[in-house]
């Protein structure tokens, strides 16, 4: 499987000509399973709203190498991997707290904690590790404050979310993992029960209460939230800052032009390749493409952060253009498993950026700074930026 040069963010350098030659691509993955490795815009684009192709739960993966104890265990089951009733009913129960209009009212306390977070990163001194200071807290306080999950227990809940996160990888450090992540979910729910709170999770254990959702549903919510409703948004904020500070001009630009954020953001979200080919599906029927047959039970990566530089539809695709017009894409999805947290995740990416250019308007990478990267994982974002103001 393609995989970012070391020390970079990627994307992998394949990706062009395997667009151009090769666009639908047998790879073997790092756990030994093979899966097509699709990486045109349009067939992406195509695929990923496609009832044909399903999500698979760690239990059911690699295709056909079911774990010993997998029967007996529900999995990491999110929103992803729901389908049918469950997820419809689901994705009703959460459409007004992730509507525009929702976290438009929730914006004042986003940017508290922005600012909670820049106050504590400035009083620390310079220069200071803005990927540990700020764009790593700053996704998951948010997540935690709307979604009710405690800040406190975070060391306890985020190396398992990583594990989980990392389970192609790591195949049964994940299944470890998610059956922990699913005891602590069931005890907020028990403890929302007991001490309801202005937040999603304790209106879903309401709506669980009355019949209208299962508590399962509310469960795999929980899941969803702890593996990725809040680490893509820290890959995303820490890959776009550095972005930022090493286009040159780039961070002044947008600085003295705030009128540039909204399209930079959507920019920024199709120019930084966070999910390198991770995202996997399987095929529940045969599907032609290219000529080739891709046939049921076949894993198949869609991979997004490749559609996003396709220079058939987007002009210069690898260079970073703030003022892009015409932005179709990819990022949240398509289809009835699109990212329900679309406007959280641009309103996290907004307000984050829009803070760190207030109070830092001579942001910069410190001198002799070295970004430190963890190169065995293809979702790649920089573990350290030592910046200097």
């Amino acid at each position: 499987m393609p995989i970012p040069p070391p020390g970079s963010m990627g994307p992998p350098t394949e990706y062009p000509r395997l667009r151009e030659q090769c666009p639908l691509a047998r790879v073997r993955l790092p756990i030994g399973a093979t899966a097509w490795y699709v990486t045109r815009y349009d067939d992406v684009r195509d695929l990923i709203a496609d009832p044909r192709l399903v999500r698979p739960t760690i239990n059911d993966w690699p295709p056909g190498a079911r774990g010993a104890s997998a029967d007996d265990e529900p999995g990491l089951i999110t929103m992803m991997e729901l389908n049918g009733p469950r997820h419809a009913a689901l994705r009703r129960a959460l459409a007004e707290p992730f509507s525009v209009r929702s976290i438009r009212r929730r914006l004042p306390c986003v940017q508290r904690c922005a600012d909670l977070l820049l106050d504590e990163f400035a009083e620390r001194g310079r220069p200071g590790d803005v990927v540990v200071g700020f764009c790593e807290p700053f996704p998951l306080l948010v997540m935690c404050e709307l979604v009710g999950i405690p800040y406190a227990d975070r060391e306890y809940f985020l190396p398992m979310a990583d594990a989980a996160l990392g389970a192609l990888v790591t195949l049964e450090e994940g299944r470890e993992a998610t059956r922990l992540l699913r005891e602590y979910i069931h005890t907020l729910l028990d403890r929302k029960r007991r001490e309801p709170a202005d937040d999603m999770l304790t209106q879903l254990v309401s709506d669980c209460d009355r019949g209208t959702l299962d508590e399962e549903g509310v469960l795999n919510f929980g899941l969803s939230m702890l593996i990725a409703g809040y680490r893509t948004s820290t890959m995303f904020l820490s890959n776009a800052v550095l972005a930022l500070l090493t286009e040159p001009g780039q961070y002044a630009r947008l600085r003295d032009d705030r009128g540039l954020l909204p399209g930079a953001v959507e920019e920024l979200l199709r120019y930084v390749p966070v999910m390198n080919g991770v995202v996997v599906l399987q095929a529940v029927a045969d599907i032609e493409l290219h000529g080739r047959t891709i046939r049921a039970g076949d894993a198949v990566l869609p991979v997004l952060a490749a559609a996003n530089r396709d220079e058939r539809v987007f002009p210069d695709a690898d260079r970073l253009n703030l003022c892009r017009a015409d932005n179709p894409h990819l990022v949240f999805g398509r289809g009835p498993h699109n990212c329900i947290g679309s406007h959280l995740a641009r309103t996290e990416l907004s307000v984050g950026l829009g803070a760190l250019l207030d109070r830092f308007p001579e942001l910069r990478i410190a001198e002799g700074h070295h970004t430190i990267w963890d190169d065995e994982s293809p979702s790649k974002s920089p573990l350290t930026l030592r910046v200097d103001w």
